[in-house]
């Protein structure tokens, strides 16, 4: 009978009231019209049972724990069930004082939220915000428990600073939490049997966790000599005491009739024991650390494991057990509660993983930097890391993962100007890994017409360069259009695709003057305009070459190839073709772009096919 009879009530508690109908919701009243340019009007919630705030806050204040009268089920539903309009939220007040009173914090938060979507003023009534920090901290929410109990109106109340004063110990802060024990002395003396345990017992962990073992075991001989809880920190004490056995003592009895979360607690003090006294090597206790930090995670108690294990990782000069449980440290906890040296550390412990002097290979090196990369310095240090780890990456070959560095470095690191030279470097980089489409993508991504010209035209070069790899030649060339010097480029981009007669006409107006000596480069940029000409046949054109470059070829270590190809001789030998071309200077007109060319596949047709 209880249970539908609870849902009969339920429904009844939350039912909404019947709808008020004003001039305004009219279906053909006229809309209400703001001035122009003026804010729209912020319309507070409408409180659907109003009139229980200003009630409730002139009720007797909640400071002390017998506010937290416990009524039993049977009485509360049936108040609730006969309750309507006004008496309803006296009645879920009754009912959540009692569910805190017992304990049970999630459904008393469930009532609270009930009686605040019925009148939102409750929010500004101190007794109902410490009902609620005082149901947050039952269903073991401490920081949100402290949230709400810290409205002003709670400073100088007993019963709010025995809460707080245990949701600071549960969260970590011990000398703060410790500061609240003078006000919530009168609140603890007035709680008797279980219902002080908690209270006590996070009493007792502040004062251990702030170095004050003698306060810590005044505290604890209030609570019984078998309960677990105390014992662990009666274990803690004895340690900061300097009395390992009685300690040890302690800790095996936790490990008797503690929860799992005790248990673990108290395997882990042992560990520091053991560390601090000696007697426990580092390589086992990282060894045991790992095994507490597999079986428990996700509160005070993984926070101590792992600050111990990065301390011991550092002591034995293991980098990646200390970057392992550092940078953990700092993705799940407070960074500022580990040391004013915490994060410095830790980033000086990545850079020396990074440094081309490291003993690291390098293709390890950028695993270590991709799985840490939240821990880099961010400015300009942290960009000269990337970059030089970028360096050394495309040195080795590993284009792909430089790419994908860089990359990342593009598009979460990088802003506005600085997008403009990485992104072209990018881009290179994705080309000479195989892959012009993610070239193409990078550069769309981060156009930005405040580049000055020579970023543009740079950016452009790398962007001819993909597209004529995805075999869109004349989109390349079209991009090329307005870029100054872009003839080289499209040259080279013909000689790679073996287009004869295109190379033979780009290449025509731009071959240099024959006075003086030739440089490598230009003697490269003759020898292919031959092999065009060759390739097609034009014997004419090639003699002409022939008078007017023989004397500047003339005892030149490429003058033997290009005799051949100037050579009259009747027709054009592909093989000849062929040895001229493995005579060619190793330079080309492109510069460093005939590198991103050359990665590209070779689309024309093979030369002697």
């Amino acid at each position: 009978m209880k249970l539908p009879f609870l849902l009969a009530s339920a429904a009844i508690a939350s039912a909404p009231s019947a709808p008020v109908v004003t001039a305004n919701s009219q279906p053909n009243a006229p809309e209400a019209v703001s001035a122009p340019g003026s804010p729209a009007p912020v319309t507070p919630p409408r409180a659907r049972l109003p009139g229980f705030a200003a009630e409730l806050a002139q009720q007797p204040g909640v400071t002390m724990p017998s506010a937290w009268a416990v009524i039993a089920d049977e009485i509360a539903w049936k108040a609730l069930a006969r309750a309507s309009g006004y008496s309803r939220q006296q009645a879920r007040w009754d009912y959540a004082r009692s569910l805190i009173g017992r304990g049970r914090g999630s459904e008393a938060l469930g009532v609270l939220d009930v009686m605040r979507q019925d009148d939102p003023d409750l929010l500004m009534v101190d007794a109902f915000r410490l009902a609620r920090g005082a149901a947050l901290a039952l269903m073991a929410r401490p920081a949100d428990g402290f949230a709400e109990l810290s409205a002003p109106g709670l400073v100088n109340n007993a019963e709010a600073c025995a809460w707080r004063a245990r949701t600071l110990a549960e969260t970590g802060f011990a000398d703060q939490a410790l500061s609240q024990v003078d006000c919530a002395r009168p609140a603890l003396n007035a709680r008797k049997g279980a219902s002080r345990v908690p209270f006590l017992t996070a009493v007792a962990r502040a004062a251990v966790e702030s170095g004050k073992p003698e306060m810590a075991m005044r505290w604890l001989a209030l609570l019984p000599d078998r309960d677990p809880a105390a014992n662990l920190y009666r274990g803690r004490a004895y340690l900061g005491l300097g009395q390992a056995a009685e300690a040890r003592l302690r800790f095996a009895r936790v490990e008797k009739s503690g929860s799992m979360g005790q248990r673990i607690d108290a395997r882990l003090s042992a560990i520091e024991a053991e560390v601090a006294n000696g007697t426990l090597s580092n390589g086992a206790a990282l060894k045991q650390l790992d095994a507490v930090r597999y079986v428990w995670r996700g509160d005070h108690v993984e926070e101590r494991a792992l600050r111990l294990s990065y301390r011991l990782s550092v002591e034995t000069n293991d980098l990646q057990g200390a970057l392992g449980a550092g940078a953990t440290l700092f993705r799940f906890y407070d960074p500022g509660r580990q040391g004013p040296q915490f994060v410095a550390g830790l980033q000086a412990k990545l850079a020396a993983a990074l440094d081309p002097q490291s003993k690291m290979p390098v293709d390890q090196a950028a695993g270590l930097y991709w799985e840490y990369r939240d821990l880099a310095p961010s400015g300009a240090e942290g960009d000269f890391l990337v970059a030089r780890l970028g360096e050394r990456l495309q040195a080795g070959g590993l284009y792909s993962r430089a790419a994908d560095l860089l990359e990342h470095q593009l598009f979460v690191r990088a802003r506005d100007l600085a997008q403009g030279p990485l992104s072209a470097k990018v881009a290179s980089l994705h080309i000479l890994a195989g892959r012009p489409d993610r070239a193409l993508n990078a550069l769309r991504k981060t156009v930005n017409g405040s580049y000055p010209d020579d970023m543009i035209y740079a950016r452009k070069r790398v962007e001819a360069v993909a597209l004529s790899q995805i075999g869109k030649v004349e989109e390349a060339f079209a991009v090329l259009q307005d870029v100054p010097g872009a003839a080289v480029l499209r040259a080279e981009i013909l000689w790679k695709r073996r287009d004869w007669a295109g190379l033979a006409t780009e290449t025509a107006a731009t071959l240099p003057l024959p006075a003086g000596n030739l440089s490598d480069v230009q003697q490269a940029a003759i020898l292919r305009h031959a092999i065009a000409l060759a390739m097609l046949g034009h014997e004419e054109s090639l003699s002409g070459l022939r008078a007017r470059y023989g004397p500047a070829f003339a005892g030149l270590p490429t003058a033997p190839a290009f005799d051949m190809l100037t050579a009259v001789v009747g027709s054009i030998d592909p093989a000849v073709v062929a040895r001229a071309m493995a005579a060619l200077p190793n330079v080309s007109p492109a510069g460093d772009l005939a590198e991103l060319i050359e990665a590209g596949p070779i689309t024309g047709k093979p030369i002697g096919a």
